[in-house]
């Protein structure tokens, strides 16, 4: 296993080159969505619209953050189960999504699409978004206000500790 840190802008040139069990620390834009904001922007897509982030290198954190408290860039900030979003995943692979981040495993069908769009999915420490929160330097709603913590947000991460759970080789910690 391996340790890296790198952008996320740089995630297309990283990922063919990550391995499942590999560290990372991730800085950079991220963006959350969860199951309500992914039907919507499916229904953006769907009607040819314009989305709230653009998905070519992207990197999508499944988390629903708490409130921020006075002080902090955020609040909590663990990851949600992401097979919840196993029905959207494969189609935002093919428009040229990054990465997801999140916990548990994925489908075989998002885990084709992972392979076949040569991207990656990486593991944050369930349980633990207190702690996570400390690598967020920056939260902004930027979609769907109306959806409370399953709104869309913009974060900032600085050195986010995650774990390669499933490669761009079909290598997965889910076997």
């Amino acid at each position: 296993m391996a340790e890296y840190s790198f952008n996320t802008s740089q995630i297309k040139q990283w990922a063919p080159k990550l391995r499942a069990g590999d560290r990372v620390l991730l800085s950079g834009t991220v963006y959350t969505s969860r199951d309500a904001a992914h039907k919507r922007i499916m229904a953006l897509l769907d009607k040819g619209e314009a989305l709230p982030y653009e998905l070519d290198g992207a990197v999508i954190y499944y988390a629903g953050p708490t409130p921020t408290p006075p002080h902090l860039a955020i609040g909590s900030c663990g990851p949600t189960t992401s097979g919840r979003m196993d029905p959207f995943a494969p189609r935002m692979l093919d428009l040229g999504l990054g990465a997801m981040v999140g916990k548990g495993g994925r489908s075989p069908e998002v885990c084709e699409a992972i392979r076949r769009n040569r991207s990656v999915y990486l593991c944050a420490v369930g349980g633990a978004g207190a702690l996570a929160s400390k690598c967020i330097t920056s939260c902004e709603v930027i979609a769907f206000e109306d959806l409370g913590c399953e709104s869309v947000k913009r974060l900032t991460f600085d050195r986010f500790p995650l774990i390669v759970a499933i490669d761009c080789e079909g290598g997965t910690l889910f076997a």
